[in-house]
């Protein structure tokens, strides 16, 4: 269900003192994504600023992007938290809303052990709606490891991981230990969508896709067809926009790339701050580079 090219979509917010949610803003971009061709939609996730939202900010997301989608492509909603009653709340919030499936970053800051783990995430599937864990070690301080992604992955509704380690190691060994079984291994870093899929892979939960997706969705469609040197091609072509959104913490850069294109996008809160001069210069020739 949760394979191609799914944007970790941006939440746009006012530009005024209020910072409250853009929400015509945020069904604006939804439908540009869909009329673009990707194949899923992520709200809620680290690039949706999920960390400063309110609970009532993060369900009224959700809801929107389901209702913008009408059914026309999965949504896998953020729902992660360190508190685990937290993100149990956010979880059911979401399956009473109609998402397709839930995102879950693994419990940052706390550092939990393996069986704190294997609760935590166990406790969510058990709600009754496809888990797709997310492991993104250089936010949250923890590796999920190969051989607990394994045992977890036995969970009928634990069906997926996106890997954004950055260890192509880790990622293939995840895909071997997960071969019997309806897995699925998700990209979360746009420049490792392309040896990803070559691992067997599924597709990617990415960043740059807010700024070009149809360009994202024809890589992933070219390498599924076995076009692969067009799809590594089009890795390159876009290698220069995947380096850009990570010159600040992500969703710095990405939330001022689609304001620059005229989309609904608004300032990041705080603790996260504006793009620099120097850096918005150097975003926008990338842009421009792409006419």
């Amino acid at each position: 269900m949760f394979e191609g090219v799914l944007p970790a979509i941006i939440t746009p917010f006012q530009r005024d003192h209020s910072m409250a949610l853009d929400t015509e803003g945020l069904r604006s971009n939804i439908r540009y994504l869909l009329d673009q061709g990707v194949h899923g939609i992520v709200p809620c996730g680290s690039t949706g600023e999920s960390a400063t939202l309110t609970f009532e900010e993060h369900e009224k997301v959700i809801e929107i992007a389901i209702d913008e989608v009408n059914g026309s492509v999965p949504v896998l909603a953020g729902t992660g938290s360190n508190n685990t009653a937290e993100a149990v709340r956010l979880t059911k919030a979401a399956k009473d809303a109609g998402a397709d499936g839930v995102l879950v970053i693994s419990p940052y800051y706390n550092k939990p052990n393996r069986s704190g783990l294997i609760k935590h995430y166990t406790i969510l599937a058990d709600i009754g709606i496809p888990v797709v864990m997310y492991n993104v070690p250089g936010r949250t301080g923890q590796n999920l490891l190969p051989d607990l992604v394994t045992e977890l992955a036995k969970h009928p509704d634990i069906v997926g991981i996106k890997e954004a380690s950055g260890n192509i190691s880790q990622i293939s060994e995840i895909l071997e230990g997960t071969m019997d079984e309806d897995f699925l291994v998700i990209s979360g870093d746009d420049n490792m969508t392309f040896p990803i899929l070559a691992l067997g892979g599924s597709g990617v939960i990415s960043v740059a896709a807010n700024v070009m997706p149809a360009r994202m969705a024809a890589m992933y469609e070219a390498f599924c067809e076995g076009d692969f040197q067009t799809a590594l091609d089009i890795h390159y072509e876009l290698a220069p926009l995947f380096r850009a959104m990570f010159i600040d913490t992500n969703p710095i850069p990405v939330k001022k790339a689609v304001e620059l294109m005229g989309m609904a996008a608004g300032p990041v809160r705080l603790p996260l701050d504006q793009l620099d001069g120097t850096k918005t210069a150097r975003l926008s020739e990338v842009l421009k580079s792409y006419d």
